[in-house]
């Protein structure tokens, strides 16, 4: 797990690289590698690759990077873990590959020798990289498929610049700071920039699960090999699940977790008052000979509260024999981290805090890697959005079929709205959006609506930025599929594709390298999605309780029957207090995330000493 920052000069007339910028780049990105820092140039200055280094697989100095093949003809700068290399190696071994370190690193050099960009396909685990062929002169750029690590990239013309870190890329003083009009209305729709739209024009985030080549006349069209829709849609394909889907499920989860605990550190989780980690800190009980250790985030204004998971993952750990780090966080630590919080954050976002503490705890334990259950309510329709899509879909379609009479609902709604009716803002929109499942979709997932960015952001600005996203057709394209999607598999697409990826992952990513944590993610595995029973299947099985049936003993039944809270945070109550505002009263959700959209707007971003 790393930093990893290249320049590439791919016309013959553009200059070589700066070893100095490509040094700065490579220096925004410090926390992500406490372990070494590389830089490394070709011969003819017109390649240089930087990397700053978490050790986790082969601690040695072999495995440092920017990392060379025996031959010469590859160099590679990668930011991740491949759980399955292993086996990897052995298979290149069989053929005749001869190694020199024990890193996974290597492994995709040898891989890349032996299949070329189609070894992405053979990978498990999270990863994002930098590739140079030096006999063909390629750079090749990858991500992996469902999009854990994150990569930037930038092209004058001339150049193309990739980074783990869309500041890095800023850092290096060569990339513009013009606004992106998309990425800015993205923010402010969803609480994070959807890919490939950054709130930079010039700074480019590659699409999860794609792989971009650049040769002589300069980067191609990113190429897709994995799509969460077609997944889930041959998943669907399969039959005879449901008589034994539950013993499936819980193979499905064993064999994640065992590959997901492939370290040579110690491996910890982060571990909720929920079902998602709980398993899987019994399910890794079953697998690691020794002690366990579990971190909990716990907040001093949620003491004695039902929103304090604290007591019930104490009963966890102790059931599974784990050491259990509680950290409580109060609002002085966080308006003092708060500078910190925001600097970090490497693209606007509403989310990221809890993780930002849990990681810095972590960090504070002498801990470098934590396995996280996020991604396991998009696997087994953990939110309320598996049933609420769906509902309104079915309920609304028909009025949709109208041409005009949902804009004139919302336009009469949004101003009885404004007038003191007491309806949120949303509900303005239902007829108008909510009979598709794109537009329903938005309705759940937004911040706030299209029609109310005008009053937060320049009308010119917003108008722009409407026309280059295309929100409803922005969220469509992550179902389009050949497959029949089934109800549940349309929303597990959509949150996969969309809020998993842009903000949930990406969250975790600078949160916990901020603090030179690698977070692992044993349900966001499309080895593990592909073993899993179809969708509709999982609905009928109740896939939750089979997965808190995985670990033996099975978790403690007031965690199995606990009703769902989702993880709070006391984030809108510290910012009300900050303001003077009162801050007792029921917890609201949405007007908390605007509040925290607002807060998190307004700290700078797209000025000229964000970087």
């Amino acid at each position: 797990m790393c930093g990893i920052a290249g320049i590439h000069a791919y016309l013959a007339v553009a200059p070589a690289v700066d070893r100095a910028e490509l040094a700065r780049i490579n220096d925004r990105m410090a926390a992500r590698g406490p372990d070494g820092r590389g830089l490394w140039l070709a011969p003819d200055g017109r390649t240089g690759f930087g990397h700053q280094r978490l050790a986790i697989i082969d601690l040695s100095e072999a495995g440092a990077q920017p990392m060379h093949s025996a031959c010469g003809q590859y160099t590679i700068a990668f930011n991740g873990e491949i759980y399955n290399y292993r086996e990897l190696r052995d298979e290149l071994t069989a053929r005749g590959h001869v190694f020199r370190s024990g890193s996974d690193t290597e492994v995709l050099l040898q891989l890349y020798a032996d299949c070329g960009a189609a070894m992405v396909r053979k990978l498990r685990g999270m990863f994002a990289f930098g590739l140079w062929d030096a006999k063909d002169r390629t750079l090749l750029l990858a991500r992996d498929p469902l999009g854990i690590k994150p990569l930037y990239w930038s092209d004058d013309g001339w150049t193309v610049r990739f980074a783990s870190q869309a500041k890095a890329l800023l850092a290096g003083g060569a990339v513009a700071r013009r606004p992106d009009s998309a990425g800015i209305v993205g923010f402010h729709l969803f609480g994070s920039v959807p890919e490939p739209f950054t709130v930079w024009r010039d700074v480019h985030c590659l699409p999860a699960g794609t792989t971009l080549t650049v040769d002589a006349i300069g980067p191609g069209k990113p190429q897709c090999y994995y799509d969460v829709a077609d997944a889930l849609g041959e998943c669907a394909l399969k039959t005879g699940f449901d008589a034994d889907a539950r013993l499936r499920l819980a193979d499905a989860v064993r064999d994640t977790v065992r590959h997901h605990l492939v370290a040579d550190v110690p491996v910890a989780v982060f571990l909720s008052a929920g079902v998602d980690s709980g398993a899987l800190l019994g399910t890794m009980a079953g697998l690691v000979a020794g002690s366990l250790t579990a971190v909990t985030l716990a907040f001093a204004e949620f003491e004695g509260l039902a929103l304090d998971e604290a007591p019930l993952a104490a009963e966890v750990a102790r059931c599974y024999g784990a050491r259990h780090i509680v950290r409580t966080v109060d609002r002085a630590e966080f308006e003092a981290d708060l500078p910190a919080i925001l600097d970090a954050m490497d693209q606007p976002t509403i989310d990221g805090v809890n993780t930002w503490f849990v990681a810095k705890a972590a960090r504070e334990a002498g801990i470098k890697v934590a396995l996280s259950g996020l991604g396991a309510d998009e696997c087994f329709g953990g939110y309320p959005s598996f049933v609420d899509v769906p509902r309104s879909v079915r309920w609304l379609r028909p009025p949709a079929w109208l041409p005009g009479v949902g804009a004139l609902a919302r336009r009469g709604l949004s101003a009885a709205i404004r007038a003191g009716l007491g309806l949120h803002p949303k509900a303005a929109g239902l007829l108008q959006y909510g009979g598709s499942w794109a537009g329903a979709y938005l309705l759940r997932r937004s911040v706030y609506m299209p029609w109310e960015l005008d009053e937060l952001l320049e009308p010119s600005l917003v108008a722009e930025g409407l026309r280059r996203l295309a929100p409803i057709s922005h969220i469509a394209e992550s179902l389009q599929t050949e497959r029949r999607l089934s109800d549940f598999d349309r929303v597990a697409a959509m949150e996969t594709s969309l809020y998993m990826r842009n903000q949930l992952l990406r969250d975790a990513d600078w949160a916990g390298m901020s603090h030179g944590v690698e977070i692992r993610l044993p349900y966001v595995d499309p080895f593990f999605l592909a073993a899993l029973p179809p969708g509709e299947v999982l609905g009928r099985v109740n896939a939750k309780d089979a997965v808190a049936e995985v670990p033996q003993p099975p978790l403690p039944n007031v965690i199995r029957f606990r009703a769902k809270t989702g993880f709070v945070t006391p984030v809108g109550r510290w910012l009300r207090e900050g303001a003077g505002e009162p801050a007792h009263g029921p917890v609201d959700f949405s007007a908390a995330a605007r509040g925290w959209a607002r807060r998190v707007w307004q700290s700078g971003w797209t000025s000229p000493g964000l970087a």
